[in-house]
């Protein structure tokens, strides 16, 4: 069973539980919604359901009877204490500079997250609704750098005020920043302590509209075609592909060299020597016996793209098998 207020929202969507839906003097509809975390915390904490009622501040008792037990119903309470104490000390810890404060274009929050790739930590923040898995309802913007768009607001609030007084980054955001909405070409900065300058009224000074797009994302994205292609209508392997290819082979077939005509060599050694695994080599070494037209093939660029180092190491040692395998034919792989 979910644990947190976080898994009891997606448990309660993926079995479709909504707010009540009612119908406006207008005709419209109100509710029908997955529950967010506030409402589904208000409903937690209702009183209500052990049968008592809250009037003014006072917890007096109810006419209805009690459909929750009490015990669990103040274990939730502690639950939910400690989570709220958790999430505050974890936003007064945090290093986000505009968390509670970011928003998409669509009214959804949007919180910090982080990845790591090769030991260096990338900031981010998200969209609740990418959060709680409403797809459908977050902004044109779902997932901005969080380094790039703190810098543009702290600048752009620096430029705009013109402080006399030196203020971190910190104390300037929870300052004058009242708000921050990403939209999918500017930022609109919501100004909080603005002064009146050039007798321009604060309202005209309130709101900081701020050029910014997304950097587009560098990845390579290709199609990928089901079934064997005829190697004239493929594309060729990529320049850069193919060199490695061919100084792999190179490498596999001078290894091997040292291996048959050195008594005293060893894959070990040899993997030790070059600063790799042991499989390495081997996978490496492998390559020295592909057939004669894979290699034709590989030096002269007319590998289908895909054919990489990668994909050739540790084929079958029969050639027909080889060429079989990748889907060519001998005419094609010489």
């Amino acid at each position: 069973m979910p644990n947190t207020l976080q898994d009891r929202l997606g448990f309660g969507r993926k079995r479709g539980v909504v707010t009540k839906a009612r119908t406006l003097r207008t005709g419209g509809t109100a509710g029908g919604i997955p529950f967010g975390r506030g409402m589904l915390a208000h409903v937690l904490r209702n009183r209500f359901y052990i049968g008592e009622v809250v009037f003014k501040g006072e917890v007096l008792a109810g006419e209805q009877p009690a459909i929750v037990d009490r015990a669990l119903f103040d274990s939730v309470q502690a639950k939910l204490t400690e989570q709220l104490n958790d999430h505050t000390t974890t936003r007064m810890k945090s290093d986000a500079l505009l968390v509670g404060r970011i928003s998409d274009d669509r009214g959804n929050r949007m919180s910090p997250s982080h990845a790591r790739k090769r030991g260096v930590k990338y900031r981010y923040y998200l969209s609740c609704a990418l959060l709680e898995g409403r797809h459908n309802q977050s902004g044109s913007t779902r997932r901005v750098p969080a380094a790039e768009i703190e810098a543009l607001v702290i600048r752009s609030v620096r430029e705009h005020l013109k402080l006399e007084e030196p203020m971190d980054d910190k104390d300037l955001v929870s300052t004058h920043v009242e708000s921050v909405e990403i939209q999918s070409d500017q930022i609109v900065i919501q100004l909080s302590g603005t002064q009146k300058t050039n007798r321009q009224s604060a309202k005209d000074n309130k709101t900081l509209h701020v050029p910014w797009h997304k950097t587009e994302s560098t990845r390579r994205r290709e199609i990928l075609l089901s079934g064997p292609i005829p190697l004239k209508d493929s594309r060729p392997i990529r320049s850069e592909t193919r060199a490695t290819l061919v100084a792999s082979i190179a490498r596999g077939r001078r290894w091997l060299d040292e291996l048959t005509t050195d008594p005293t060599a060893n894959v070990e050694a040899i993997a030790k020597r070059e600063g790799c695994s042991a499989r390495k080599v081997n996978m490496t070494i492998s390559l020295a016996f592909l057939a004669p037209g894979l290699v034709n093939a590989a030096i002269g660029g007319r590998l289908p793209r895909g054919m990489g180092v990668a994909r050739l190491c540790d084929m079958p040692a029969e050639w027909s098998r080889q060429l079989q395998m990748l889907g060519l034919t001998s005419a094609e792989a010489r």
